[in-house]
This record gives structure tokens, C-alpha cells and sequence, in this order.
């Protein structure tokens, strides 16, 4: 096998070097733009960065469709060698920018066709999707990309949430941000005993939704279960349930699983959620445990994030949240 191609021309890697002061440039990281299936090939790469910028699917506070831009553009050079791991991220895996899936106004089913097909270039090509919301709507297709590609069935997910996202529908629509996790269960890409959840709370959804992901074999914790256990106890629990039922995992992080303390820029905040502190040992911890094969951070909504906090509390555990998420590939 030849060796990956990865040359910047001296003019493009200077522009993205200017990118976290002037903004030249802004991709993930400041990592490479690829915008192509034949640039994937040539590169490969360990982690294409995807976003999807789609808040159609919103029930209360729109905004998450600039959650992309948000992630890509707020960094302040804050350094990639890792305290805790003894490494420099992007010396350890190859992360590149894959641009953003076409997301068309008002065009829900061209959209989520659109995120669903980008997701599938990479995945299908062994790289890991880490994809940037949007709503939590765009987990269907992301998903649903990638149990095309390693088997319906075969891959589970842990899921970091202050809700369940499992109702039949919101306002008759079944494509919303309250429906995702519905729709890979009813398809078969992710079945109930695949999920894990973790961190919900608040008063949504109803007992028949409770009843429905019982039937469906889901597991799920509290936030009261955290708060009278330990977050060290849960977390084992979570990852020992994870590992029953594949060696696969897609990781989703709704970032509303946050107390609004440490994210306030979403569009359904509830108060008494996880620290960021914890949510990131927990990435870091699955990752130990399992391979890896994608992840989605969504609900980042910037217009509700007062002081311009996101660039501690989203860009940088972004950062960390990809080194974790493919720390056990590379080991």
C-alpha cells in the first residue's frame, strides 16, 4: 500500500495557521479542508470532522444550524498537546475537515439524505465520523450511515442527553430532534439493548414512552441515579452495558446533557445535568473500552451563549472529545 498523500501547498498551511487570530481560514482545529471522495483516499485520514448544520427539527429555541460555524471559529489557540494523555492530539491521529453536508432551507428530507450520504463517504471508508449539529435530528441519518456500513445491529451507542429523544413524534412530525433515537430502533440500525443513556432528567417524555424503551430492551441513568450513586459507579455500570452488546460504539453527546451552568448556548437547557469535567472522563473512558467508529456532538446553539463561553466549554472539549473518541484505535 502506497503512503497517504498529505502535502499542503506552503501558502494554504499559512493561511491556516493565521486562522485561530484572523479567522482567514476556519475549519475544525485549523485542520485541512478536504471536499472531496478522492481527497479522503489520497489523505486518510484517522477522523474526518463533519458538520450539519440543520435545526429544522427544533421544538423550542432554534439556532443549533451555526453550531458548526460556533465549533470551527472560537478557539483561541489554545495549544493540542494533551496534559493528561502526554501527547499532541493531532501528532497521535490524523483529523482533517470534511466540510459541511448540504443542508437546504426548509428542505428536511434533502437534508437529512445529505448528512446520511457525507457521513457514508467516511465511514465506508474506515475514517471516523465526528459530526458537528445541528439539532439532535441529524443523529438518524448520521447514525443510520453508519450501521450501513458496519452492519444494521452491530454497532451500539451511548447516548448523553437531558432527554430521551424517543418519542413516536413531536407535532405529528417523525423527523424532529425528539424523535432520533426512535427511528434508528424502530429501522433496526441501533436496537434497544445497543442503548445506553445517560444523564437524563427533567419532565419529557411520558410514562408510555418510559414503557415503550423498557419493552425495547434500552438502559438508560438518571441524573438522580448520578447524583445518589456516584458518577464514578454509573459510569462502569454504563460502559459494562455498552460492552454486552458489541465492540462497536457511536458515541452522541447532546450538549443540553450539560448543566446550563457549563452550556447555556442550547436551545432546551435543564438544570441539574453533568459537569464537564465528568462527560469528558466518560468519553474518555468508553473509548478505553470500546472501538469507536463514530460520535456527534449536537445542540450547540451559539446565540444563547452568553459571553461567548463556548470557546471553553464546546471548542475545547471538542478538542479532547476526538482524541478520546479514537485513543483505543491507536494505542
Amino acid at each position: 500500500m502506497t503512503e497517504p498523500r498529505r502535502e499542503l501547498p506552503p501558502g494554504y498551511q499559512q493561511q491556516l495557521d493565521q486562522g485561530y487570530s484572523f479567522g482567514s481560514v476556519q475549519t475544525f482545529g485549523q485542520r485541512p479542508l478536504l471536499t472531496e471522495v478522492s481527497q479522503l483516499d489520497e489523505w486518510r485520514p484517522d477522523v474526518a470532522v463533519i458538520g450539519a448544520p440543520f435545526d429544522l427539527g427544533t421544538t423550542n429555541r432554534p439556532g443549533a444550524s451555526f453550531g458548526p460555524r460556533a465549533l470551527r471559529s472560537s478557539a483561541y489557540e489554545s495549544g493540542t498537546y494533551h496534559l493528561g494523555l502526554g501527547l499532541d492530539i493531532f501528532d497521535h491521529i490524523e483529523v482533517v475537515d470534511y466540510g459541511d453536508a448540504l443542508c437546504p432551507s426548509g428542505q428536511v428530507d434533502r437534508s437529512l439524505a445529505n448528512i446520511r450520504a457525507r457521513v457514508h463517504e467516511v465511514a465506508s471508508r474506515g475514517i471516523v465520523p465526528f459530526v458537528m449539529g445541528g439539532d439532535h435530528t441529524i443523529t438518524w441519518p448520521s447514525a443510520t450511515a453508519v450501521a450501513d456500513v458496519y452492519g444494521h445491529g452491530k454497532v451500539g451507542m451511548v447516548h448523553f442527553d437531558a432527554h430521551a429523544d424517543t418519542a413516536h413524534s413531536i407535532d405529528g412530525n417523525l423527523a424532529g430532534h425528539g424523535t432520533p433515537m426512535r427511528r434508528l430502533i424502530e429501522s433496526g440500525a441501533v436496537p434497544g439493548p445497543n442503548f445506553v443513556q445517560v444523564g437524563l432528567r427533567s419532565y419529557w417524555p411520558g410514562e408510555e414512552v418510559w414503557d415503550w424503551m423498557a419493552e425495547q430492551g434500552m438502559r438508560w441513568h438518571l441524573m438522580d441515579e448520578i447524583w445518589e450513586r456516584g458518577f464514578k459507579a454509573v459510569m462502569d455500570d454504563a460502559v459494562a452495558e455498552a460492552l454486552e452488546a458489541t465492540d462497536l460504539l457511536y458515541i452522541s453527546i447532546d450538549i443540553d446533557s450539560l448543566d446550563p451552568a457549563f452550556a447555556p448556548g442550547t436551545g432546551t437547557p435543564e438544570p441539574g445535568g453533568l459537569t464537564s469535567a465528568d462527560l469528558m472522563r466518560m468519553v474518555r473512558h468508553l473509548a478505553t473500552h470500546h472501538r469507536v467508529v463514530a460520535m456527534d456532538v449536537v445542540e450547540v446553539a451559539p446565540a444563547y451563549d452568553h459571553a461567548e463561553d463556548r470557546k471553553s466549554t464546546r471548542l475545547n472539549s471538542s478538542h479532547g472529545y476526538i482524541s478520546y473518541a479514537v485513543f483505543c484505535l491507536k494505542k
